[in-house]
């Protein structure tokens, strides 16, 4: 029973944690051409035409979905079939993309929460405790 306890409080712990951001080598980067510290000095340095490009998004596509302020939300994923967007209250009037982003992390946080208190209160209501002679089950 202690370990069943532990290993729910260890999920649910692990849900909040922050995901790790460190980056491995990939042979990916072992594989560039790179002038070495000895060719650098033989190579000639030849004036190039300067070639304007297109400016790259401000914001990096996340999963395909890249922000867009037309749509309510920036139009982030996860309006339902029968409803499209849904927010009878006006909660995302007026958010910039972090402050939606911030509502978004903090509503799969709430609902995360709310699953495990769930949990709690089935697994609270089914052990059996000192009753003192009362038949409560």
């Amino acid at each position: 029973m202690k370990l069943a306890i532990l290993s729910a409080t260890m999920g649910a712990a692990c849900a909040f944690a922050p995901s790790s951001s460190i980056v491995a080598p990939s042979s990916l980067r072992m594989s560039e051409n790179e002038v070495s510290e000895v060719e650098a000095p033989l190579a000639v340095v030849e004036e190039q035409e300067i070639v304007t490009e297109a400016a790259a998004p401000a914001v990096v596509a996340l999963n395909g979905w890249v922000p867009d302020a037309s749509l309510p939300l920036y139009g982030l994923p996860g309006a339902t079939a029968p409803f499209g967007f849904f927010d009878p209250l006006g909660f995302s009037k007026g958010l910039e993309l972090t402050g939606a982003k911030r509502m978004r992390e903090a509503e799969i946080m709430h609902g995360r929460v709310a699953m495990m208190a769930t949990i709690g209160y089935l697994i609270g209501e089914s052990t059996p405790t000192m009753t003192y002679g009362m038949n409560v089950h």
